[in-house]
């Protein structure tokens, strides 16, 4: 039996969400995507932009001007996609209600919650735990907002776009880099998963999609090895000596040839050709999943000094345990968690721990009762922020299980919006009026 219900309508085409026919379109909708992929070349990278993207020269030395410019702050957000279960992963344990509504599925016990003894960590997410203990962890047990949308595709756009309008076509995070970032720059805003994530979608700047920094090469039909890495350099260096080419189809491929290239030079440290050159700082559990080996390479881009500002990537599995919720929960917490403490090992043994914040979200919680062998969709759910700079203080409170919503949903004690605020005003620096539509939500205390 599959542990999730919900029918969705393919849109991969357009490198977005997938949406069910009446819920919002995700942000990034009508973005002009730009192939700089050279997919046909083996380049594994996509640059997209709302505006006029700039000529591929004008990336190139927009890259490398960022790169010399002083390391900034960065967000890496991460996505739980489906409605983690807050429930299980900060869990009552003691509270009678919550056993009465999950006789099946309450959990027992648990790592002690420091900040509210009515609280136990899942066993499974002893690694989030474990970074709590440090101080380098601010928990929202009930993150969410008023008369909460129980659709996944509602509520994740409201998240991706920092707004609850149903309209907004670009994410919080792009308009974010709107106001940081550069027209020549791509690399300021990365989608790890390889296509774009809707809370990167920008009005004017452009951004781009990586899976893995040792994906991104060239495919040289014919040639490997010495030939290969001639090749190689030799198709770039013709590329900028054709840019002023008068035939527009050679200045065309010129352009796409010099681009790639640089990007290829930026990238060559850390591996060629899906073989990864760099060695992470800290031990990754080992997964068919992606996941901890795309953050593992993304750490290695920072180290690298790629000039990023913002990531985004989807945590493993699947979150919507309607069903199968005992077996399925665990593996997720700890595979996400687990490769969480890996990623913030890496970058503090790299000294860039005073740089990344971690951002991690889900649409929405579960419902309180159980359903059986699972949890409905929820209102109020969990995040974190994770990092050495974070407040490591809890962002609102538990509102326990004594006075419920009228659909039986955990009541928000915070609101997405405030936390989003904060990022903008004292992460990255920007009015949050700028970015965040209506923003006179009161913004809590994020950072040490």
């Amino acid at each position: 039996m599959k542990n999730t219900c919900c029918t969705e309508h393919a849109r991969a085409s357009a490198g977005l969400p997938a949406i069910e026919a009446g819920m919002p379109e995700p942000a990034g909708t009508g973005l002009s995507r730009r192939s700089f992929l050279l997919r046909s070349a083996g380049l594994g990278l996509a640059v997209y932009g709302a505006g006029r993207i700039a000529q591929l020269p004008a990336f190139e030395a927009g890259v490398a001007h960022a790169q010399a410019a002083p390391a900034q702050t960065v967000l890496l957000s991460v996505f739980l996609d489906g409605g983690v279960d807050n429930l299980s992963l900060l869990a009552p344990v003691e509270d009678p209600i919550y056993r009465r509504l999950r006789p099946n599925l309450a959990i027992r016990e648990g790592r002690a919650f420091a900040e509210d003894s009515r609280l136990a960590w899942h066993p499974a997410a002893s690694s989030l735990a474990d970074l709590h203990a440090e101080g380098k962890v601010s928990v929202l047990p009930a993150v969410g907002y008023t008369d909460a949308d129980q659709s996944h595709f509602t509520s994740r756009h409201f998240w991706e776009v920092g707004a609850l309008d149903p309209h907004l076509r670009t994410g919080w995070l792009g308009r974010v880099l709107d106001r940081v970032g550069s027209p020549d720059n791509p690399l300021q805003g990365i989608s790890l998963d390889g296509q774009l994530a809707p809370s990167l979608a920008t009005a004017r700047n452009p951004v781009a999609a990586v899976d893995k920094p040792e994906d991104v090469g060239f495919w040289t039909p014919g040639a490997w090895g010495p030939a290969e890495e001639l090749a190689v350099p030799a198709f770039t260096g013709i590329g900028r000596s054709l840019l002023g080419s008068g035939d527009p189809a050679v200045a065309q491929a010129a352009r796409a040839a010099a681009f790639a290239g640089g990007v290829r030079d930026a990238l060559a440290p850390l591996g060629i050709d899906g073989k990864p050159t760099y060695v992470p700082a800290a031990a990754y559990p080992q997964d068919k999943d992606p996941f901890p080996r795309r953050l593992a390479g993304f750490a290695a881009m920072l180290a690298a000094g790629l000039p990023i500002r913002a990531a985004a990537i989807r945590a493993p599995g699947a979150w919507d345990t309607h069903a199968n919720q005992a077996d399925v929960l665990p593996k997720n917490l700890k595979l996400t968690f687990d490769s969480l403490l890996a990623f913030q090992r890496d970058i503090e043994a790299r000294g860039l721990a005073d740089r990344v914040l971690t951002l991690v979200w889900s649409e929405f919680g579960r419902r309180a009762a159980e359903n059986g062998s699972g949890t409905d969709h929820g209102a109020a759910g969990v995040g974190f922020l994770v990092g050495a700079r974070a407040s490591g203080r809890m962002i609102g409170e538990f509102p326990g299980l004594g006075k419920l919503d009228k659909e039986g949903n955990l009541r928000a004690t915070s609101d997405f919006r405030g936390l989003y605020g904060a990022i903008c005003g004292d992460w990255f620096g920007v009015d949050p009026a700028a970015v965040l539509p209506g923003s006179g939500i009161g913004k809590p205390v994020i950072l040490k």
